[in-house]
């Protein structure tokens, strides 16, 4: 008996992944862009819109889309996983020889796509991403602390992370095999695209201010994830914590030789107070700074050993470019009689 036979399906040239929480205001100025964009490159393409849990008109909107461009495919998360999680569904999904991912909200151009393939196209490059050479729209605050981050992730993390450079980047295929083979629960996904290696390039660019709406990044938010990507790529906060200790505890072995010392050379004198408190404050900030930074990296094991899925999708709507609908040729077997 021989088996059926069916088309394979198309496999686009490129999947462009965009996570959205709450960008309804955006989303048709977005897509707009993206899609003379992709016009203008000839490829084959889709584009997947992952839902994060949004509570605004974000899904209707996205349908619109994929009604009017059969180019678009909506993964609609069970409820909000995070930016981070909500990439990797995208990319798990994504069927493109090279996988592009952007955020929606318009601050990183779709226009520099073509710049982002060229070195892909040309030269078989694995990762290419945007840098920032300019970050319009923010506070000088956002801007120093974001440089302050970079900059201690260079000195302290196992990876290089480029410096003022975000989620906007070309992966090639092998790049997303490598990168879906992580299962961590804490993902920090510009470490983990850093982490796969390969060869990768920068290309710069100037960030506009956002298009519409509001960031979803509070300062809490920012430093929850600047936490995130120390503690799941370095473990020097448990290695200063033990410095710190070490140091302290020889500052305090020659204290005591110094009070052994006037005890012996002028007697017993009243200790201070003040002196005493300070003392004891401090070295009770240092052991519950110490237990704190303990409790992050124990809280993180604990999440990992429970082994919980990343995601729940609650709807999936592929594109509509590349499915079978019909098979070409079907053989069920001989005919009766034969």
């Amino acid at each position: 008996m021989t088996a059926s036979t069916f088309p394979e399906p198309e496999v686009p040239t490129f999947s462009i992944v965009v996570p959205a929480y709450n960008e309804d205001s955006v989303l048709e100025a977005f897509h707009a862009r993206l899609a003379a964009t992709l016009d203008r490159l000839g490829e084959t393409a889709e584009v997947i819109y992952i839902n994060d849990g949004s509570h605004d008109r974000t899904r209707p909107v996205l349908d619109r889309l994929q009604t009017r461009d059969p180019r678009v495919a909506v993964i609609d998360l069970s409820r909000n996983f995070g930016k981070e999680v909500a990439l990797t569904a995208g990319l798990h999904h994504a069927r493109g020889q090279a996988v592009i991912v952007i955020d929606a909200d318009l601050q990183d151009p779709p226009e520099l796509i073509p710049e982002l393939v060229a070195p892909w196209r040309e030269r078989g490059v694995d990762v290419v991403y945007a840098q920032r050479i300019a970050r319009a729209g923010e506070s000088w605050l956002k801007r120093a602390t974001a440089h302050l981050f970079y900059r201690l992730m260079q000195h302290v993390g196992r990876v290089h992370l480029p410096p003022d450079t975000g989620d906007y980047r070309l992966l090639s295929r092998r790049a997303v095999e490598a990168l879906n083979q992580y299962p961590e629960q804490h993902r920090f996904m510009k470490g983990l695209f850093t982490w796969i290696g390969f060869e990768q390039v920068a290309v710069r660019y100037e960030r506009d201010p956002r298009f519409a709406g509001r960031t979803k990044w509070s300062y809490a938010k920012l430093v929850n994830l600047a936490i995130e990507g120390i503690t799941s790529f370095t473990s020097a906060p448990l290695r200063f914590a033990s410095i710190l200790g070490l140091a302290i505890a020889g500052l305090a072995f020659v204290d005591a030789l110094w009070i052994i010392y006037k005890t012996l050379r002028y007697g017993d004198p009243v200790a201070g107070y003040p002196s005493l408190m300070t003392t004891i404050l401090f070295l009770g900030g240092v052991q519950l700074t110490a237990i704190g930074i303990l409790g992050e990296y124990l809280g993180r094991v604990f999440d990992e050993t429970k082994h919980r899925p990343l995601y729940h999708v609650k709807d999936y709507r592929p594109a509509r470019l590349g499915r079978v609908r019909e098979p070409m040729v079907r053989d069920d077997g001989p005919a009766a009689g034969e």
